[in-house]
This record gives C-alpha cells, structure tokens and sequence, in this order.
C-alpha cells in the first residue's frame, strides 16, 4: 500500500527576499514534535532530519499549496538545500509570470508566509515517554510548497488529495489490528482471559507494554483459577493435545519445523507438560515435587497421557514412513470395512462383437467371473514410558523406542508380504499362483540374463483372461534378492546407442530390491498394480498404518501405548507375476 502524503509548514523569512533576482530562503523544517493523532489516539511526531539526501531536493518543483492539477501550480524551484544548526534551509527561485509575481507581492508584503514539505516515512522508530507515544521518522521529502498559513506546532496541512484522511486511517488501522492480534496471542500463551487483552488493546498499549503487563500478571495471579479458566476459554482439548505433542516431538526430532502454534512450548519439559496438565484440570501443585506431579499427572483424570501418545504417534509415523519395502511397490493398497473375508470377484473379457445382419437380432454374450479371498487380521503391542524417565525428562529413550516400533510396523508389513509371495499359495482355480497351468513359471530355473528376461516378458504378454482372449499384461518391475541387485543393474542400464544392435530392449523396467527374499537366486518380473490387480494389501478402513491407544499404566508406574495395526495381505490375480527360481 502506498503511504499517504504527510506535510509540515515553516515560515519564511521575509529578509531573504531578492526581488530582483526573484529568490528567497526559507527554513524548512527543524523536525520540531509535532502533535498528531491516529486510530489509537493521541502521538507525537518527530522528524530526524539526519542523513538528509540533499541533492534530491535541488531543482525540486515549488507548487502552489500542494497542488498539482497543472502547470499553472508551478511557482517556482528549489535552488539549493543545506543544514543550518539542526534545520533544513531552502533557498527558492519563483517563476517569471502573473502567478509568480502575485507570490512575490504577497511575500514581500507579509501576507504569504509558509513553506510547506511534503513527505513520505522511510524509516519509523516507537518509543514511550512521559506516557506519551513518540515516532521518530526519517522522511522522504517528495514535494515543496508555498501555503498561505504560517507555522503552526499544533496544526497540520496536507496535499489536497489526501485531505480526507481515508489512506492514512486505513494504515493506522491496519497497523493497530498486527497490534491486537499480537497482544491477544500474549493473553493466550500467558493464560490469561479475553477481558485483559481488550482491557490493554482499549488503552492503547504496545506490544511491548502489553508483553511486561502479562508478566506482571503472571506473577501477582493465583495460579490454579486463572490457568484453568483461559485455558478452556481460549484452547480446545484437541488443540491443546496436538500442540504440545508436537512441541514434544520437535525435542526429539530437531529437524522437525515446529508450527507457530506449537512454537510456545518448544522447550517445554515432560515435567513441566505434566504440572500444566494438573491445572488445567483444576489440581492444586503448590509445593509438588516433580515426581509427586509425574505420579498425579498419571494417575489422574489430566490429558497427559494424550499428549504423550500425539508425540509417540508422530515418532512412530515419521519411521514407519520411511521404513522401505520393496514388495509394496508392486503391489496395490486398498481398504477393508471389516474383518470379514474379503471377496475379490475378477471379470473376464468382454464377449467379442458379432455381426448383425439387416433386420437381424442382436445376440447376448457373457463375462467369464472368478474369485480370490483373503482378509484382515489384528496384530499388536503393548509399549511403557516410566515415571523415572518422565521426571528425568528422558525424551532420547522415549523417541528410540517410538521410532523403533514404526521402523518394526513396516518391516512386519513387509514380511507378510514376502512370506504370502515366497509361499506360492493356491489361487481358486486349484492351481498354485506360480505354475504351468498359469504360464507364469518359467520352465527351467535359468540366470538373470538378457535371453531369460527376454522369455519372462513373451511369457506375460501371452497371458490370457477368463474367456481365453489375450490381455495386456505389460512387465514393468524386475524383483530381485540384493545378491542380484549388481548383475540387475548392468542388465537394465541403459546403453548410449552407438549402432542398432546397442539398444537395451528393457529400458523400460524399473529395479525394485527386496532384501527380505530369501532365495538368492529367484528373480520375479511383474505389471503395474495400477493398470492390472496382482497382489493386494488392505488395512482397515480409516485406520491405515499403525494406530495407537494410551492410558495410565496399572501394571508399570507410568504410561501404557499400545500399537495397533489392522493388515491384510492377498493375490487376486496370478497374470502380472511371473516367477524365474534362478540357476
């Protein structure tokens, strides 16, 4: 936003006049205070005229009371500038003509007295004295003028354009609005009600003074009834849990970016997360030892143990996620209601077109249908914080053991996706998933070569659906053991083209490495589960991944966390897996 125009007048001094020469001096401003007011009230004014530029107002344009409709307004220019003692001396030259020459009669005669400046704040500094709010700006002189008034210390004349004051109301309501909301963020993280934070934005106050205010509310306030009241007035149970949960999580995660919410807690200790839990429920701590406070925050109706179970949750989630596994590539996550079995019904082939002779009928065809099965299961554990590490406020044990139940979550998932591969299990047809009946077996256990993948992918393209037809069944992923990795790699790279026989027919294919495979020889090549359903895993639905439950510990002094985690895994179809058993 543009800032408005704001002027200060200074009188001139009549001696200097040179009618001859048409030139006279005048002071332009000796940054007096000067009494203002703006949207929160009263202010002084101040003008620091230190490290003026100088040369800009040489050859500046002198108007008539600030206005520049036309070029009738100009009156004259500004010659030179210098500083004299702490003011800012102008020396003008007014313009031959029937205007210039009324200023010239009217100067010389007394009856014009002023000059004018015109300035835009480049630099502002608040401060506080005798209770009087003071701003000190540096200004950025953008027009001279001539007015009619003399000066005045308790007046003001703007450029007519701004004279009804919109533009610098609207800045100084935004400026005060930054302000409130500063001040209401104060009262919230100190605890203390709406009435004071409007007690303070209707005087006026500052960030600062509101800031020292808050303290010294803090110090005179008996603790327990204004914690417990700001709290539930200004922080939801929820807000109130995720926030320090973060707050706890960024201790032990130090590259976590904290939110501006959870920001306040930051340094908050376990301990002390416990004491403020006790008073937002209303308990007294006066006199507590931290370990008197860790047992009644577990052993209580406080949502301590909430906030500890956000912070483990975070952990958990941050190594679950990064946990790899390389079957989960391809394969294709989905949901399950219940834990009932999961029926996934296959469609065949559209019936093929037939021709339909004039005045002939229209014959119905049929889809061919099957079914595979599988379903979810319920796997779990029960994990203890202690009250001895709570007091000792031991967040790396605390984060190890988190992120070691997420790193395990994932490679459990992994391994039920390993172990339901490797054991090749019965599809509904009666046939094993890899076998000769599916034509996805290959018939002699060979070497990763370029003859053998080259086998695999005319195997998969041959494959048929339900109803005999061909489907399109296009390889895309090569699985191998890491002791295959090495041998995959040069087989997949891709060769820069020197003549026709140098490019690599499998360019195509991406390298996924599963280090659980335990036949080091065996090599899997497979579709995308995104165009063609293959292997399957589901999770409950609104629940994927690992969930956890907390409550205080009865059979540890601490806090129990169980981790759930609702999985199911299956094959619905063989046709995108094909299986080479290796050399």
């Amino acid at each position: 936003m543009t800032l408005p125009l704001i002027t200060r007048r200074s009188p001139i001094t009549s001696s200097s006049l040179d009618r001859e020469a048409r030139t006279f001096e005048a002071t332009a401003s000796t940054g007096a205070d000067v009494p203002r007011r703006d949207y929160a009230g009263p202010f002084i004014e101040r003008l620091d005229l230190s490290g003026l530029d100088l040369t800009r107002l040489a050859g500046m344009t002198v108007l008539n009371a600030h206005r520049q409709d036309s070029i009738a307004d100009a009156l004259g220019v500004v010659e030179s500038a210098r500083m004299d003692g702490g003011a800012l001396i102008v020396s003008v030259r007014i313009a031959r003509g029937e205007a210039g020459d009324r200023a010239l009669d009217l100067i010389e005669d007394g009856a014009l007295r002023g000059v004018s400046l015109g300035y835009r704040p480049k630099e502002t500094t608040r401060a506080e004295e005798d209770g009087r709010r003071v701003l000190t700006i540096k200004p950025d002189i953008v027009e001279v003028s001539l007015v009619p008034v003399p000066a005045d210390s308790a007046s003001t004349v703007r450029n007519h354009q701004m004279e009804d004051e919109l533009e610098i109301q609207q800045a100084a309501t935004e400026q005060r609005a930054v302000i409130n909301k500063e001040i209401r963020s104060i009262a919230n993280v100190a605890g203390l009600d709406r009435s004071w934070a409007d007690d303070q934005i209707d005087a006026g106050a500052t960030t600062d003074t509101a800031r020292a205010a808050a303290f010294d509310a803090m110090r005179r306030r008996p603790a327990p009834t204004i914690r417990t009241a700001s709290v539930t007035s200004q922080e939801s149970l929820e807000d109130y849990v995720s926030r320090r949960g973060e707050a706890l999580f960024a201790r032990a995660n130090p590259s976590h970016s904290l939110s501006d919410q959870a920001r306040p807690y930051a340094a908050v200790s376990l301990v002390e997360i416990a004491r403020d839990c006790l008073q937002r429920g209303g308990q007294g701590i006066i006199g507590l030892s931290a370990g008197e406070i860790a047992t009644r925050a577990l052993h209580s109706t406080s949502d301590f143990p909430l906030i500890l179970g956000d912070a483990v949750n975070r952990t958990l989630r941050q190594a679950y996620a990064s946990a790899p596994s390389g079957l989960k590539t391809v394969a294709r996550q989905t949901t399950a209601r219940d834990f009932r079995t999961k029926h996934r019904v296959q469609l065949g082939e559209a019936p093929t077109l037939e021709e339909v002779a004039e005045n002939g009928e229209y014959t119905r065809g049929s889809m061919a249908e099957a079914e595979e099965t599988y379903r979810l299961n319920t796997f779990g554990r029960i994990i203890g914080l202690s009250r001895q590490a709570i007091v000792n406020d031991d967040l790396g044990a605390f984060a190890n053991l988190s992120a070691r139940i997420g790193a395990a979550a994932a490679a459990f998932e992994a391994n039920q996706l390993v172990t339901l591969l490797e054991s090749n299990p019965t599809m509904s047809d009666g046939n094993a998933l890899f076998s000769s009946a599916h034509g996805n077996l290959a018939g002699t256990g060979a070497a990763l070569s370029e003859t053998t993948l080259s086998a695999a992918r005319l195997a998969m393209r041959k494959q048929t659906g339900l109803s005999s037809d061909l489907i399109d069944v296009t390889p895309r992923y090569l699985v191998v053991p890491p002791d295959l990795e090495t041998t995959a790699e040069k087989l997949l790279s891709t060769v820069q083209a020197a003549k026709t026989d140098d490019v690599n027919p499998f360019a195509s294919l991406s390298l996924v490495v599963e280090p659980r495979l335990s036949d080091a020889g065996a090599w899997y090549v497979t579709a995308d589960p995104a165009t063609v359903d293959g292997l399957e895993y589901a999770y409950l639905e609104g629940a994927p991944g690992p969930q956890i439950e907390t409550r205080q510990g009865f059979d540890v002094d601490g806090v129990e966390i169980k981790v759930r985690l609702d999985f199911g895994a299956g094959f619905v179809d063989w046709r995108p897996f094909y299986l080479n058993q290796g050399a």
